[in-house]
């Protein structure tokens, strides 16, 4: 399969941003958050993205770039997928269903519900909603719309840098892994020009754990980010690309990641879910130290979450 690039993603951008969001770019000083120094921090704020996330950008490029048989389309999700899949199959017309494990979120799952699309809970993690996807798609003959090894998904998530870079000037983007559908659209568009810098979660290290073995391979899946950032593995698809443009990945603990998202809610009363704040975790922990000048971006990725969860 050849490699994503630059081109391919401003075409595809063309053809979804009638359907999505350019979500803002929040300039903010280092000391809103507590940080040192004084280069502003560039908070790219997809959680104001068509909903509640950025995987609405794979979504709409998977069901606008294939032919969607009359099955409609099937997605298997921790959650945030499941809700961008199901929202754009409401927006299209198309028949939509979503399998979800147990541990995602009541919000999440409500989501998805009120989008009207067949919903089934069951299994304890991303794996076990994979494989029942993968069963219903055979019986029934939907399309499957993976949550982050497909073309067309790394495609549309790299819309975000697109949008990014012209927003604002950086040098270093912070961008939260799971199965790594995002970090691999952002690295291709990039593709050096900035340096891109993954977070996981220490709980479920799916890129530190490729990167260590050469090769996708299983990951522990434990942390409160497990909804959207543990499946047991990164993407065939984006690893290569991650070897090449990825410059480093840290990993944050769970307590990091609770103080990353209550300190976003009372600096700037941003409401992310623990995915979405593993950034902002890297930097209040030191995990990703900038230097003086450096000119740093942090994706806050999602907010499928409710007030009293962060």
């Amino acid at each position: 399969m050849s490699a994503i690039t630059r081109a391919e993603i401003k075409q595809v951008y063309d053809v979804i941003r009638p359907h999505i969001r350019r979500t803002p770019v929040l300039e903010l000083e280092p000391g809103a958050l507590g940080l040192a120094g004084s280069t502003p921090l560039a908070l790219k704020l997809e959680l104001m993205q068509c909903a509640g996330s950025f995987k609405a950008r794979g979504a709409f490029t998977n069901l606008l770039l294939r032919p969607v048989p009359e099955a409609g389309v099937v997605a298997a999700s921790g959650g945030n997928h499941g809700v961008a899949v199901a929202y754009a199959a409401h927006q299209l017309g198309v028949p939509a269903a979503i399998f979800i494990p147990t541990i995602s979120t009541p919000a999440k799952i409500a989501r998805i519900r009120e989008l009207g699309a067949e919903l089934v809970v069951g299994g304890d993690r991303y794996a076990d909603a994979l494989a029942a996807a993968q069963e219903y798609q055979a019986r029934s003959g939907a399309m499957a719309v993976h949550a982050f090894d497909q073309r067309e998904t790394l495609l549309g998530q790299g819309t975000l840098a697109l949008e990014l870079v012209e927003q604002s000037t950086v040098d270093t983007v912070l961008v939260p892994v799971g199965g790594g559908g995002l970090i691999g659209g952002v690295a291709a568009y990039l593709a050096g020009s900035v340096r891109v810098v993954g977070v996981e979660p220490t709980g479920a290290p799916t890129l530190t754990t490729a990167l260590a073995h050469g090769a996708p391979a299983d990951a522990p899946t434990g942390s409160i980010a497990a909804d959207a950032l543990a499946p047991k593995r990164v993407g065939e698809l984006m690893f290569d690309i991650a070897r090449q443009h990825v410059g480093e990945v840290v990993l944050v603990s769970d307590e990091a990641i609770r103080t990353a998202q209550q300190t976003l809610w009372q600096a700037i009363r941003v409401i992310a879910e623990p995915a979405a704040a593993v950034g902002i975790a890297a930097l209040l922990s030191g995990a990703y130290r900038p230097a003086a000048d450096e000119r740093v971006a942090v994706v806050i990725s999602g907010a499928n979450t409710t007030p009293s969860t962060t």
